[in-house]
């Protein structure tokens, strides 16, 4: 502890020794909590960087402000390099636009038009064709389809089925 404060204290004092110890003895402390924060890969070398300018920066502000007393130096700089690391994670985020600000533009939607299908004609039956025209041209519910053609819902979805399977090997032999 006081071998600690006696280093800090030639480092402010900006001796070029006692930095070059301070950087290989925290270095590694100070990557591995960037580490934790962007997880691998990614920018850890340039937010290490960041994290030593900002200790060094006007001379040595930041650390003049450690307080041995509020917290143990190793803690204190693994504070300091996952909050450099989250202001790094912030500046890379794309800028965001309140929905207000966007134009009305930025908002419209191309009409899709739905696509047709040509069935061949007594390729289906009536019933199936009915079926398929209540299930996608009128989007109708299948309750709805067996209510409106008074047979049971299980009926609508057996020619519902029995339709596909007929369109499914008509335009898998055709395509």
């Amino acid at each position: 502890m006081r071998e600690e404060r006696d280093d800090l204290a030639a480092l402010v004092a900006g001796s070029k020794l006692a930095w070059d110890r301070f950087v290989e003895r925290y270095a590694g402390l100070i990557v591995s909590a960037i580490r934790r924060v962007i997880g691998p890969g990614g920018e850890v070398d340039d937010i290490a960087q960041d994290v030593f300018l900002r200790l060094c920066k006007d001379e040595y502000r930041l650390l003049r402000q450690f307080d041995p007393a509020r917290a143990g130096l190793t803690t204190w700089l693994t504070i300091v390099a996952r909050s450099v690391a989250h202001d790094s994670i912030r500046r890379r985020r794309a800028p965001t636009q309140t929905l207000d600000d966007t134009p009305e533009a930025a908002f419209a939607v191309e009409p899709r038009l739905p696509e047709t299908v040509k069935i061949p004609p007594g390729l289906l039956s009536p019933r199936q064709q009915l079926v398929l025209t209540l299930l996608y041209d009128r989007e109708m519910e299948v309750s709805e389809i067996a209510e409106a053609l008074a047979i049971d819902a299980q009926t609508v979805r057996s020619t519902h089925h029995k339709a596909l399977v007929k369109l499914r090997a008509h335009f898998g032999e055709n395509a």
